[in-house]
């Protein structure tokens, strides 16, 4: 995956949300503990995280730094955060040769890099919509790219669907909901 997947993630988050800044972000995004204002600084943060590791390229634990946004942000405020750490992820996957590598439970790629920022931001996207009762799901392109990349033992079957399944806010015919998950970013 690359920066434009990125970009093109967070651009479907501030699409669907967009019109629903001037909602009550403090409930809680769908099944979360956190508030729909909390999930989307989650997004924030760690696609900004990926953009540090992918630039600083530390191989044994992520960067000692952390994106705070101001608890006095309003929902539009926070999205605007949102495009601007995606955007940094974007020219750090982009400008960083393949075979770059930084430590995420592993030596990762810039394409795994994407995938986690594309996967945080659509998955989050869909609790936050969830939590503010706005019917949406993630895009059938991103989220086949995302489960090839992230998934590749994903079951068959429609990829937005899979992936929420896979991530555990979904069920899919003759499989139990998943309880726990993890992702395979590093490369092996």
């Amino acid at each position: 995956m690359t920066g434009a997947d990125v970009t093109r993630a967070v651009a479907e988050m501030t699409a669907v949300l967009g019109p629903h800044t001037d909602r009550a972000w403090s409930v809680s995004a769908g099944d979360l503990e956190w508030s729909c204002w909390t999930t989307a600084a989650h997004v924030a943060h760690d696609l900004m995280a990926y953009a540090g590791q992918v630039a600083g390229r530390p191989d044994s634990g992520y960067l000692p730094y952390d994106l705070v946004v101001s608890p006095t942000a309003g929902p539009a405020e926070v999205l605007r955060v949102v495009t601007a750490c995606g955007a940094l992820l974007h020219a750090a996957v982009d400008t960083a040769r393949p075979q770059v590598r930084a430590w995420h439970w592993g030596p990762c790629d810039p394409g795994g890099f994407a995938a986690m920022g594309v996967a945080e931001t659509v998955l989050h996207a869909y609790d936050i919509t969830r939590g503010l009762g706005v019917p949406w799901t993630p895009p059938e392109d991103l989220s086949t790219a995302v489960l090839h990349r992230l998934f590749p033992d994903a079951p068959e079957g429609p990829a937005p669907e899979v992936l929420l399944w896979c991530t555990g806010r979904g069920e899919l015919p003759g499989r139990p909901r998943r309880t726990s998950w993890t992702w395979r970013a590093a490369v092996r």
